[in-house]
């Protein structure tokens, strides 16, 4: 395999052990600058400039985007997506999880934990907002801050109040969050590649400090994480659209509480706490999936006229509760069942002698007129079926 990584630090940590990986397992590697691409946008014809020569081909990108250059990076990063060059990460995944607004927006929508959270621009909307996130204490964070910068404990609703107002004054982007008392200073950091969790660690404050950030002073041990933390991570980490990821969680009463997720995760911290080759197991997924490339379904699918991909729900006292899929009559329509959503879990690629129970969820591809009879009107208004307007963090397949 031929791999490249982008990135515009060598000499980290990261990017020195993911080199050091690739090379140990016998495939060539190279670090770039993610801004030293030049973007060339021509018919039929997408290509990059690396120092002003044309970029050669690769195999597989391994992104290591900053935040601070969010948005040439996923430019870069995209930009081999349309040359079809397998991308560890997804444009469109990296920039999900980079904006913590927009991150939470997109779990919320699933049987996720997550905290209680809103975000507001009025003044006269900030001490309402408190109150429903279960008021003081709560947590403030900018969307755009990394290793713990930009998140801070507001006691009492009144400095709660005077921090968003001059964050805000400053043009800042505030999120206010429920604080999870029951967490007391602690997190989990759960390493995702590809469909599962391989390794985990928790992290703890250190003295007055809330924050349980390594770059804040906090202490890792090992951790064996519940299945249930595991599902979520693993979950959490697809819907965004990524494929390898770092999710901080929270342990709450009530189960596992997703945080954020980083699409470019530090591995110094895990793997000093683990003794784990973190960094080679990436490199592994990566070759083995070289040969799928990801396929962006708004742009295959919308040159299929009359086809689209949606959700149908089945509600209780429907027609199909106790049939089979393939008695449903869906082939007999052009329906094809994708994947299948039942009690919080997932079953892709479902078989067709499945009975569908009250409250299935199919997403399915086929003709829009056929399935249209199928979905509600609520459903079309709140889903928007046609996949000409699904929307930027949509499903993606390989």
């Amino acid at each position: 395999m031929k791999l490249c990584i982008l990135s515009t630090s060598p000499k980290c940590y990261s990017t020195r052990r993911f080199r050091e990986a690739a090379i140990r397992r016998g495939h060539r590697c190279q670090v770039h600058n993610t801004l030293k691409f030049s973007i060339d946008v021509a018919p039929a014809n997408p290509a990059l400039f690396y120092l002003q020569k044309r970029f050669s081909h690769y195999d597989a990108i391994l992104p290591r985007i900053g935040a601070s250059i969010t948005y040439f990076g996923t430019a870069v990063l995209r930009q081999f997506e349309q040359m079809d060059v397998f991308c560890a990460n997804s444009a469109a995944g990296v920039a999900n999880s980079r904006d913590k607004l927009r991150c939470l927006q997109i779990l919320s929508r699933h049987q996720i934990g997550i905290p209680e959270s809103t975000f507001v621009r009025d003044k006269k909307d900030v001490l309402p907002a408190i109150a429903r996130v279960g008021g003081a204490p709560v947590i403030i964070k900018l969307l755009e801050g990394t290793q713990g910068i930009g998140v801070l404990l507001a006691e009492t609703q009144k400095s709660a109040e005077s921090i968003i107002e001059l964050l805000q004054s400053q043009k800042q982007n505030v999120l206010i969050q429920k604080f999870v008392s029951e967490s007391k200073g602690r997190d989990i950091r759960a390493i995702v590649v590809g469909d599962q969790v391989v390794g985990a660690m928790r992290r703890v404050a250190q003295g007055q400090e809330f924050r349980s950030n390594v770059h804040r002073g906090g202490k890792t041990e090992r951790v064996i994480l519940d299945e249930s933390y595991c599902e979520a991570a693993v979950r959490a980490t697809q819907i965004l659209g990524l494929r390898i990821a770092g999710v901080d969680m929270l342990e709450g009463k009530d189960g596992p509480q997703i945080m954020e997720i980083n699409s470019s995760p530090g591995l110094e911290g895990v793997e000093r706490c683990l003794q784990l080759d973190i960094a080679g197991a990436m490199i592994d997924y990566i070759a083995a999936q070289v040969d799928f490339p990801e396929i962006d379904l708004r742009q295959r699918l919308t040159v299929s006229r009359g086809y689209g991909v949606t959700e149908i729900h089945i509600p209780r006292g429907s027609e199909f509760i106790g049939q089979r899929i393939n008695a449903s009559g869906f082939q007999d329509r052009d329906i094809n069942a994708l994947t299948l959503y039942r009690a919080g879990k997932v079953i892709p690629n479902p078989r067709s002698d499945r009975t569908l129970e009250p409250e299935d969820r199919l997403l399915c591809f086929g003709k829009l007129e056929s399935m249209r009879d199928l979905v509600s009107k609520k459903s079309r208004r709140q889903h928007r079926t046609v996949v000409r307007s699904l929307p930027e963090d949509s499903v993606k397949g390989a």
